[in-house]
């Protein structure tokens, strides 16, 4: 996979340090699934996703696929539902608990004595595995490497000061030959704080381009009403297919 971005017009916003400094707690993360602030589920499932699948997928079986920050994120089924491991790492336990509930799955739950305080909650079938815990603790549970990444609404809310951690820890968990699907949004920065916050073309590259290609894949007008009310008129996700290179 090259770089080049044939018939893709990338708009990208000089402004992208103004969202440098902005910072959201773990506690605000876990308070926005109390109060149902979670406009970022779609319970659908993503549908960028399901066009480019099996493609991601290419035919293989029993991958082991990572969700950074998987909320409940109906695509964890559709993965297991053919054959593959999931794991997931969420925040909030109240989130996990819904995906288990709301996809009728039974599970057990069990302390990750790695990570004070951490639990891993675990599909009665084995092939889903969440970890309730902070996503940049995860090393200490070695939780061994994957085929696939699916990274929807985690880079775009990571804190922009800790993208490079970020990077490194999904860089690390890659097996030989991964498939990286990411999707981030595009908008002005200096309209709306985040998150999700802008991640351009060139913040990718700077942060897995050592290691990855990047190719955009496709790239959606996905304004709806309730993003005016952050101030822009205009949001674009762009997704893209991270290869080794």
């Amino acid at each position: 996979m090259d770089d080049t971005k044939t018939s893709l017009n990338f708009k990208e916003y000089p402004d992208a340090e103004v969202q440098k400094n902005q910072v959201l707690t773990l506690e605000e993360w876990q308070e926005k699934w109390v109060d149902r602030k979670i406009a970022f589920h779609q319970e659908q499932g993503h549908q960028l996703l399901k066009k480019h699948l099996d493609n991601f997928l290419k035919g293989e079986s029993g991958l082991r696929v990572f969700f950074p920050l998987c909320g409940k994120a109906v695509e964890m089924k559709w993965f297991a539902d053919r054959g593959h491991s999931v794991v997931g790492v969420e925040i909030s336990e109240l989130g996990i608990w819904e995906f288990f509930t709301e996809q009728n799955l039974s599970y057990t739950e069990e302390p990750i004595v790695a990570i004070p305080g951490a639990k891993v909650f675990k599909s009665s079938s084995g092939n889903i595995s969440l970890y309730c815990c902070n996503l940049f603790d995860l090393p200490r549970a070695n939780i061994g490497k994957f085929d696939r990444i699916w990274d929807r609404g985690s880079l775009v809310a990571i804190n922009p000061g800790d993208r490079k951690r970020y990077a490194d820890i999904m860089l690390s968990l890659m097996r030989k030959g991964f498939q990286y699907l990411l999707s981030v949004v595009s908008y002005d920065p200096t309209k709306h704080a985040g998150p999700p916050f802008y991640v351009s073309d060139a913040e990718i590259k700077r942060l897995f381009g050592a290691v990855c290609s990047s190719r955009c894949l496709e790239q959606v007008d996905v304004l709806e009403e309730r993003h005016r009310s952050w101030g822009i008129d205009s949001l674009v996700e762009n997704l893209y297919l991270l290869t080794e290179k």
